[in-house]
């Protein structure tokens, strides 16, 4: 992503300069039932991604890594709280008392009836660290408060792309990769190449000021949901609604089938797809179905608070698929000191 909502960052900083600086809690939507086969453990790790835990978990209870379920992958660089299940059927509670160690806690153990399912989660809750800002206190207190009222561009972070996703991609696309990747791993090639060309749908549409602006033939989205309905014409309702964050333009995750806009968002998005129909082609071969992802996010219950001179600390809230650091570059040109480290 190279364009920017609210005029670029009003300042520098660093995050993730210990892991504490970075905590997430992950909101699945839902509780625990109470019975059934699956173990419903709430887990605080650090210094371990996602994945780790699960092995660690199927480890510990002696059961098949597939037995274990979770909702979102969060990355080893952060203090994060999420839930994850373990299949237990027949036996009864283990002793959880020595499962925890240095880098995994289990903070709580109940029963649920079904495994948790990936990327069934509702969003996450996010209370972030900055260190080192340096810039004008007023700008970045403007900003913030901007982007509680507007929101940002939805762009997918990079993350998503893990260096070299977009290239394995295209060797994936072109029967060059030397070895048939594992299920998880063609999943991450295929997200990549989907993303990349969201964001540049996404940058067109910040380039051209209607980002955050349902335009004619607009695929519209409703905020927390993915209900799309089609814009045929702007009236002042539909104006409103997008000025409260009721609703949003759309952009494509390319595949077969699926919805299309009209008009000139349509010119558009075609533009975009056919400068990328290497990956466009592909991704539609590995037969993953054309969805629409909302253009931009709404930052739920922002607040913010300068504890020390250079040192800013930030909470709020994102819709499920949603990237913290997609909201971090509207206010600060910053640092991923976690890239430092050894290991990360």
């Amino acid at each position: 992503m190279v364009e920017f909502a609210w005029g670029g960052p009003v300042g520098r900083g660093r995050i993730r300069e210990r892991p504490e600086d970075f905590r997430v809690i992950e909101d699945t939507g839902y509780t625990p039932s109470g019975s059934g086969e699956h173990l419903w453990l709430e887990i605080e790790k650090r210094g371990m991604n996602t994945l780790d835990v699960a092995r660690a978990l199927a480890d510990r209870a002696g059961v098949p890594l597939r037995a274990v379920g979770f909702a979102g992958l969060k990355d080893r660089n952060a203090v994060t709280r999420q839930p994850f299940t373990v299949q237990l059927p027949g036996r009864v509670d283990p002793d959880v008392s020595d499962w925890s160690d240095e880098r995994m806690r289990v903070l709580s153990v109940d029963r649920h009836t079904r495994k948790i399912q990936r990327g069934r989660l509702a969003g996450n809750g996010f209370d972030l660290t900055l260190r080192g800002v340096d810039g004008e206190r007023t700008a970045i207190d403007d900003r913030l408060s901007r982007i509680a009222a507007g929101g940002v561009p939805n762009g997918f972070g990079e993350q998503r792309f893990g260096g070299n996703n977009i290239a394995r991609a295209y060797r994936l696309f072109r029967g060059e990769l030397r070895r048939k990747p594992s299920r998880a791993k063609r999943g991450f090639y295929l997200s990549a190449a989907r993303s990349l060309i969201f964001n540049k749908v996404l940058e067109a549409r910040l380039a051209d000021g209607s980002w955050n602006r349902p335009q004619p033939g607009e695929l519209v989205m409703l905020d927390g949901s993915r209900s799309t309905f089609a814009a045929e014409a702007i009236d002042a309702e539909l104006v409103e609604r997008a000025e409260r964050l009721d609703l949003h333009p759309s952009g494509p995750l390319v595949g077969r089938g699926g919805s299309a806009p009209t008009g000139q968002v349509a010119a558009l998005e075609q533009d975009v797809l056919a400068a990328h129909a290497e990956l466009v082609e592909g991704l539609e071969r590995f037969g993953l179905s054309g969805e629409r992802r909302p253009l931009r996010m709404r930052v739920l219950a922002l607040e913010w608070r300068w504890t020390a001179d250079d040192v800013l600390r930030l909470s709020f809230g994102l819709r499920a698929g949603c990237y913290a650091t997609a909201m971090l570059r509207e206010v600060l040109d910053y640092t991923d000191a976690s890239h430092d480290l050894v290991g990360s």
